[in-house]
């Protein structure tokens, strides 16, 4: 199938935007070129079992090196803006706070050359590769790491001022938190309630702190941050699931937006995981509250909740949906679930306007005859973006949209294993080819009838 929209929709509008997205440790590789120093990733990947296949960052798709021809082909794909990550480690490279000017140089290139296609330059100051020497005073559990990400902030904002369209301040702090400090699954790999609720309370702070001193020296630059949701859904009507629903939804989207657009954490997990509440200060609410200039949104799939039995160690559980699609991944497909999460975060929190910045599908991908024919990727697209769509139609207020991702890459503790670009990756070769939704994701931007500023 083709990615098709009406031209009267309202993701059809010159002032609506199409683009890519990817992150630095996932693509990059040459994890020890040019000073860059080691991330809490590089040290992950050497933990044997904690990767498949034991799969590391060092070389991902090489674009450290091809950075040119990615470019190239970013801009061949018709998107208007592309999301990329800074790597923390290429930047700081030692614990004096010393500056690499290698690294801020192989981004110079990188941002210079988007700008001089009118390719809008979305940056991610931290998408999950912090420099080890910080992991080892506490990482994310030592309130200095905060200050230390507001200085980073602060060398990168000042270096690149308004030649960055946007900066988002934190990847999905859900994951570096969480997946991180609770259950053990990213780096770096601890297993505590209570670590990952304070590395949440860290990483939210380290925002509310950072956002400010970006604008400082940015000016009209957009500053906010990005949330990933994964949205439960009551596996019935009874009081049991929909009480455990909602603690399911108020410990994984709502302590994350709440205290962005609110000040405060949901009440519900403060008294029922009370022993494992965070260190929190008296002004450190206020200063994760600030105003925002957009909300990232990035979603996937939903989950589907019930209340566990009686003697289980948390307050939900997830139930399987055997007979709906999956991706490779194991990822149910359903829609619905984004149009949903939209218009009810709408209805809920006084949101500033909205950038769908990532969104996608890992599939079973192979070349057959020189060509990927990924249709279940192509419908996934296709039915995500006419809910973005129905969620504007109704009122919400979407900037963009950032289909993830550009091309394969390292896929986190998956390694190699799943496939989530419209760009197939040849690992040995490096080769890029583009896929059917590649082509038709191009297609479809270049269908737009107005002409492109």
């Amino acid at each position: 199938m083709t990615l098709q929209l009406d031209l009267d929709s309202p993701l059809m509008q010159p002032d609506f935007s199409f683009g890519i997205a990817t992150a630095a440790f996932q693509i990059e590789g040459a994890n020890t070129a040019d000073g860059r120093c080691e991330s809490i990733w590089d040290k992950f990947c050497q933990l044997e079992g904690k990767v498949l296949n034991g799969d590391d960052g060092s070389m991902a798709c090489d674009h450290y090196h091809l950075w040119r021809e990615d470019i190239d082909l970013i801009e061949s794909l018709g998107v208007d803006s592309y999301r990329l990550s800074i790597a923390w480690p290429r930047i700081i490279n030692d614990i004096d706070g010393s500056v690499n000017a290698s690294g801020l140089a192989f981004y110079d290139n990188i941002i210079n050359q988007l700008n001089a296609r009118n390719i809008k330059v979305f940056v991610t100051l931290y998408h999950w590769d912090l420099p080890q020497y910080l992991e080892d005073h506490g990482g994310w559990l030592n309130r200095d790491t905060v200050h230390a990400f507001v200085h980073y902030a602060e060398i990168i904002s000042q270096h690149f001022q308004q030649r960055i369209y946007s900066y988002c301040t934190f990847n999905e702090p859900w994951c570096s938190a969480y997946l991180g400090y609770q259950y053990g699954v990213h780096a770096p790999g601890h297993k505590s309630r209570k670590m990952g609720l304070q590395a949440a309370h860290h990483l939210l702070l380290a925002h509310g702190l950072a956002v400010p001193v970006i604008r400082r020296h940015c000016g009209g630059a957009q500053v906010g941050i990005v949330l990933n949701f994964t949205p439960g859904d009551s596996a019935s009507d009874s009081q049991e699931d929909l009480r455990a629903t909602q603690i399911y939804n108020d410990y994984n989207s709502h302590w994350f937006i709440q205290p962005l657009m609110q000040g405060s954490y949901p009440s519900s997990i403060v008294q029922l995981y009370a022993e494992d509440q965070p260190v929190i200060e008296a002004s450190d609410l206020a200063d994760i509250n600030v105003s925002i200039d957009f909300l990232g949104v990035n979603f996937y799939t939903r989950a589907v909740v019930a209340t566990p039995a009686s003697n289980a160690d948390e307050l939900f559980q997830l139930v399987p949906q055997a007979d709906a699609e999956h991706t490779d991944i194991g990822w149910e497909i359903h829609p619905a679930a984004l149009y949903k999460l939209l218009t009810e975060l709408n209805r809920m929190y006084n949101l500033p306007p909205i950038y769908i910045t990532e969104n996608g599908a890992a599939c079973d991908d192979h070349i057959v005859d020189g060509q990927i024919d990924d249709q279940q990727r192509c419908r996934y697209l296709q039915q995500h973006l006419l809910a973005v769509e129905q969620a504007v139609q109704e009122g919400v207020v979407i900037k963009g949209y950032f289909a993830w991702s550009l091309m394969d890459n390292f896929e986190w503790a998956e390694g190699y294993s799943k496939r989530f670009g419209i760009v197939y990756v040849d690992y040995k070769s490096q080769k890029r080819t583009l896929k059917k939704s590649a082509h038709s994701y191009r297609n479809l931007l270049n269908s737009r009838v107005f002409i492109k500023n």
